[in-house]
């Protein structure tokens, strides 16, 4: 998707998960620090995300409380002096039906995320409802970031970090892939944009699948192996943090040759071995250089 590099890109992230046709509905979305606002916040949780950024400028982050006018304070212990700040909840009740209106419109495809900003200002100030917004917001930031600072339990950490970690590794590989320019989108036009994007996309996917399937050869290898053969055990956690997104066994650069035959279904070159050293020079004879 070319989006524009000035809004929040989390806008576009929402919008690509409500538009999605298949696949496992995403419960966690983790973003670098760039892709947050307090009502980014809000829409997420309206709709049933978790956003989770990873704040650059944790120290300098608001904790709130959530307390209705004349309500008593509660106690909030240790956490009390963080708790200075509070969430207007008169403003969200005013407004509720009306943020439940805009995020009916969201599911179905009335309205799109990135319009929303321009909706919920003007003359570079909020509307009421866009305040409204901006306050149910704080209290799923709120829960995010004790979540993250969590001393005892790091579980959320975790998932988010390796969430990240992920993504990162996903962004690697594309730039190692599109090579070209340096790894640059070069086009002056949208479209032009959209079918570079799209051609990289479709390599990376193959890429990604032609490694699934090399690693779940090597794993059914070494399973069948006997026991007293084995040099290390093949254990289930271990196969759990497998990754098809490195590399290392990819030829970005050379010659590319695409012929027409198919093999055989679920056929695969007989895999290397890791103790015989990989070949460095022309061992056959075809003047192209190392193979």
């Amino acid at each position: 998707m070319v989006v524009p590099g000035t809004p929040r890109d989390s806008l576009h992230i929402l919008d690509a998960l409500l538009n999605l046709d298949a696949g496992v509905r995403q419960e966690m979305v983790a973003t670098d620090n760039a892709s947050y606002s307090d009502m980014v916040f809000e829409l997420f949780s309206m709709l049933g995300y978790n956003c989770s950024p990873r704040f650059r400028d944790l120290a300098d982050q608001r904790f709130r409380r959530a307390e209705l006018p004349g309500m008593a304070g509660g106690d909030y212990g240790v956490l009390e002096p963080l708790a200075r700040n509070r969430v207007n909840l008169g403003k969200v009740v005013t407004h509720w039906p009306d943020m439940l209106r805009v995020a009916g419109s969201l599911v179905t495809g009335q309205v799109r995320a990135d319009d929303l900003l321009r909706m919920f200002g003007r003359e570079g100030r909020p509307t009421p409802l866009g305040t409204a917004f901006a306050e149910y917001g704080r209290i799923a930031k709120t829960l995010h970031l004790l979540r993250v600072v969590d001393p005892v339990d790091d579980t959320y950490r975790r998932q988010m970090n390796r969430q990240l970690t992920v993504q990162e590794s996903r962004h690697k590989l594309a730039r190692d892939i599109c090579h070209g320019k340096r790894g640059q989108i070069m086009q002056a036009y949208r479209t032009g944009q959209e079918d570079q994007l799209g051609a990289l996309g479709l390599v990376l996917n193959a890429a990604v699948l032609w490694t699934t399937r090399c690693l779940d050869a090597a794993v059914d290898q070494l399973r069948a192996l006997p026991t007293e053969e084995r040099e290390h055990q093949v254990l289930d956690e271990d196969i759990a943090r497998l990754s098809p997104l490195k590399h290392r066994n990819l030829n970005l650069l050379g010659r590319y040759s695409f012929t027409a035959s198919v093999p055989a279904a679920g056929a695969l070159r007989p895999l290397r071995d890791p103790d015989v050293p990989e070949l460095d020079e022309d061992d056959d004879g075809d003047g192209d250089g190392p193979d």
